[in-house]
């Protein structure tokens, strides 16, 4: 469409905490070429992330996560989930910085290669967050146990399981985060491949 397509009419501020929630007011041109009605649109500003897959080539085995995860409180599951590494993309930081220092906090493992995959928006009909996801070479030996930053409340268990076990947890349902879904999906297509670009180079 040529020219202006959205006119902001009102914005406003309903909640600042450590997250943010903002009230729209506004129009937006049509397919047709005219203006919409005016509508009201809530918007949920919770910042950018990175998440990654940690990926063993040489054992074949994948770091999974487990913590507990208030938006999950009335999943049918519970709300300890199995998922990736991830965090917030601060001030100042690259997707890349995130996922090196998440690594260390959360599992203590070191990711020597990363592999870009997606950049996705999770939930563009009320929220602007988007997460850089990739999938990252590790030496998954001596993964295990219980890490995290206790000043921010992590309490994280960490499980290194053979990669057909992970696929194994997309089938059942036991992982049902989507940058880990979409993170072993993509790793169940392209595995071949990474095996030949780490394991050659």
């Amino acid at each position: 469409m040529a020219g202006k397509t959205i006119d902001i009419l009102d914005k406003k501020t309903c909640y600042q905490g450590f997250f943010r929630l903002d009230r729209y007011r506004l129009r937006h041109r049509l397919f047709n070429g005219e203006w919409s009605q005016p509508v009201t649109r809530e918007l949920f500003e919770r910042g950018h992330a990175a998440a990654v897959l940690p990926y063993d080539p040489v054992r074949d085995e994948v770091i999974l996560i487990e913590q507990f995860r208030i938006g999950a409180l009335e999943a049918p599951g519970g709300p300890w989930l199995t998922e990736i590494i991830a965090g917030i993309i601060e001030a100042n930081e690259t997707p890349e910085d995130v996922i090196k220092r998440e690594s260390m906090e959360e599992a203590r493992c070191c990711i020597t290669d990363l592999v870009p995959l997606y950049d996705y928006l999770v939930s563009p009909g009320g929220m602007t967050e988007r997460i850089a996801l990739f999938c990252g070479r590790v030496d998954a030996t001596h993964a295990g146990g219980i890490h995290g930053v206790t000043d921010e409340g992590e309490d994280i268990k960490v499980h290194a399981v053979p990669r057909e076990t992970a696929l194994n947890y997309l089938k059942t349902g036991r992982i049902n985060s989507a940058s880990a879904i979409i993170a072993l999906q993509w790793l169940a297509l392209h595995r071949e491949q990474l095996l030949t670009q780490w394991l050659v180079s």
